[in-house]
């Protein structure tokens, strides 16, 4: 496959951001979706739940994004099941640097951060179509990452608490909406501790940016 066909597939339309923090992971998206130039929807869900302790977020092609998150929680189930304990986040980013290996010759369009908490702590995974499986402390992709980074490298630190991730992934987030036309129109803001897995209302959102600018 022409890899400038998968970069523009990839890269263009999203705007991610994954953190991890001293007491949890935050995630942030936009919520734009685009088919090329044409806004296809403008309030995506981008931000999805595996299970209780785990989350991940897609860029790329919708359908075969929703096949991953299907995939995943139905293995992150049967462990759960087998095993008596959740499936660790590790497991589950391996599980689906798995899968998109083995559909290469096809691959699956599409570029996902998986994250949680687990018996070892905090963690976040980044894993792009064709497997290729990474650790991250702080990761944007889409076609606002190039923006997103710009926050993320002066403001991050290894010591960050989840309010303070928080703050950080949405001002990353919204200031690519700004600056990147493919990016836009609301946020999604979801955090993972001990206590388990929290989508932000929109009330909580605007709390969060009152914070964040004042």
């Amino acid at each position: 496959m022409d890899s400038r066909l998968t970069d523009s597939l990839v890269h263009h339309g999203t705007t991610t951001v994954g953190l991890v923090c001293v007491d949890g992971v935050v995630f942030s998206t936009d919520t734009r979706v685009t088919m090329a130039m044409f806004v296809a929807h403008r309030k995506g869900k981008k931000i999805y739940k595996i299970d209780d302790h785990l989350g991940m977020t897609v860029a790329g092609t919708v359908a075969d994004a929703q096949n991953v998150v299907d995939t995943l929680r139905y293995y992150a189930n049967i462990y759960k099941l087998e095993r008596k304990a959740p499936i660790p986040v590790k497991a589950t980013a391996r599980l689906a640097s798995n899968v998109f290996f083995l559909a290469r010759l096809f691959p699956y369009i599409t570029n996902v951060l998986i994250g949680g908490y687990d018996n070892i702590g905090a963690s976040i995974f980044n894993v792009n179509l064709f497997g290729s499986l990474t650790e991250e402390n702080y990761v944007s992709t889409g076609s606002g990452s190039p923006i997103a980074y710009g926050i993320l490298e002066s403001e991050y630190r290894n010591d960050i608490t989840i309010d303070e991730g928080m703050g950080i992934a949405v001002k990353a987030v919204t200031s690519a909406m700004r600056r990147d036309a493919m990016s836009g129109d609301n946020f999604d803001v979801v955090i993972v501790n001990k206590d388990g897995y929290k989508e932000f209302s929109e009330k909580e959102k605007k709390e969060v940016l009152v914070k964040v600018f004042g």
